[in-house]
């Protein structure tokens, strides 16, 4: 507590300000970054971290253990639009030489979802599997957060269910 204390000692950190700083909306988008790697590795970790994340949502947990961190929407958030971002703008990987394509993330997925499924009964992982590829290879135009996605797999319409009859 005393390092959070004495590096965070406000309510907020709103007054560091680095005004020697300019960032661009170019910036912000840049997909050419020098010295940045794409790689198989961080590739698959996106996958990963999506799928699980998003199975354990519609499974109705909002934070989730996943390689020994507890992560939450914000994580699979950058692991969806990483996945989006590397096939919208064709990035080459630079272990494998492989460009980023709907088809190799797809391909991906599903051996992913073939790993994890056994190991879980009743999961959701071809909810998640069918909802990030949809986004991926632009069937589905890509959301404006992860959870939108899934909600039409968590809800109903119609009346609401009184709660008191439910044992």
């Amino acid at each position: 507590m005393g390092v959070f204390q004495k590096h965070m000692p406000t309510p907020n950190q709103l007054f560091r300000q680095f005004d020697d700083v300019t960032i661009t909306e170019s910036d912000l988008i840049a997909t050419k970054i020098e010295g940045a790697e794409w790689t198989y590795k961080g590739l698959n970790a996106n996958i990963y971290i999506g799928l699980n994340y998003m199975e354990s949502w519609l499974r109705g947990l909002g934070c989730v253990p996943i390689n020994n961190l507890m992560e939450d929407a914000a994580t699979a958030e950058v692991s969806r639009l990483q996945l989006w971002s590397w096939v919208h703008h064709k990035i080459q990987l630079t272990d494998t030489k492989e460009t980023v394509t709907a088809e190799l993330v797809s391909k991906l997925i599903d051996a992913e979802v073939a790993k994890l499924s056994p190991t879980k009964p009743g999961n959701k992982f071809a909810i998640a599997a069918d909802c990030l590829k949809k986004e991926i290879s632009g069937v589905n135009e890509v959301g404006e957060f992860l959870t939108t996605l899934l909600y039409d797999h968590i809800t109903t319409l119609g009346k609401p269910v009184d709660l008191s009859t439910l044992k």
